[in-house]
């Protein structure tokens, strides 16, 4: 997920990528620092909270990066391409499977 995400930000355009492509790399980093946490402490609600957190931040940016068209910018310029439409189906379907692991990890402590 995080090395497709970064393809794609690369391509933001130039007055967004040190603001909101940033934030989502950022953001994305850190769900997965999250995860490593996960996979080490033994109590894990605290972290599975906020890893749950930064995972609904990470859908909500790039979902606002779709809605200002910037999965249609390629080398920093709008270039009003079809492949914008599948770069955002295919990363929403990885932020989403992510989502399902962490539930289920979620699932599988409260039991």
């Amino acid at each position: 997920m995080i090395t497709l995400l970064n393809v794609y930000l690369n391509h933001f355009p130039r007055h967004e990528r040190y603001a909101l492509a940033s934030r989502i790399r950022n953001t994305a980093y850190e769900v997965y620092d999250y995860i490593t946490e996960g996979k080490k402490v033994y109590h894990k609600k605290t972290t599975l909270r906020n890893l749950d957190i930064a995972h609904e931040r990470l859908r909500m940016q790039v979902m606002l990066a779709h809605e200002l068209e910037y999965f249609s910018y390629k080398d920093g310029r709008y270039a009003d391409i079809d492949p914008a439409q599948n770069r955002y189906r295919s990363i929403s379907e990885k932020i989403d499977e992510v989502g399902r692991m962490i539930g289920a990890w979620i699932k599988k402590i409260n039991e």
